[in-house]
């Protein structure tokens, strides 16, 4: 069987400004956020403790992005961010799961549902 890790892409960009622009809007509207990948993995301070347990157990290799990052190095993929691909050794990024089923997620209990549902698909 083919090694399989997934790439998880945020909405939103990786340099300092927008760092502390996202934490400002995560405090002071977080309902209107735009990257519902970071509200469900990253509290205000950081990593979840649920979804950090996750990483470290599921035994999965996951590489996270920030959108500016993935589409220097993927200008070809034409994708709604956040989004989160698959890859397997020797073929193209495939979608796991496309920005409007992250956004139907609300906990991060079920994003690990999600997740793990999928890979068992």
């Amino acid at each position: 069987m083919k090694q399989l890790s997934l790439l998880f892409v945020y909405n939103a960009k990786s340099d300092f400004w927008s760092k502390k622009l996202d934490f400002a809007h995560k405090i002071i509207s977080p309902s209107t956020y735009k990257c519902s990948l970071c509200a469900l993995t990253h509290g205000n301070f950081g990593e979840t403790e649920l979804w950090q347990k996750f990483k470290e157990e599921s035994g999965i290799k996951m590489t996270f992005m920030y959108k500016d990052e993935f589409l220097k190095k993927y200008p070809e993929i034409n994708e709604t961010f956040p989004v989160i691909f698959q890859k397997k050794l020797n073929t193209p990024l495939q979608i796991f799961l496309k920005a409007n089923q992250l956004t139907q997620v609300t906990k991060t209990e079920q994003l690990v549902k999600k997740i793990s549902t999928n890979l068992n698909a």
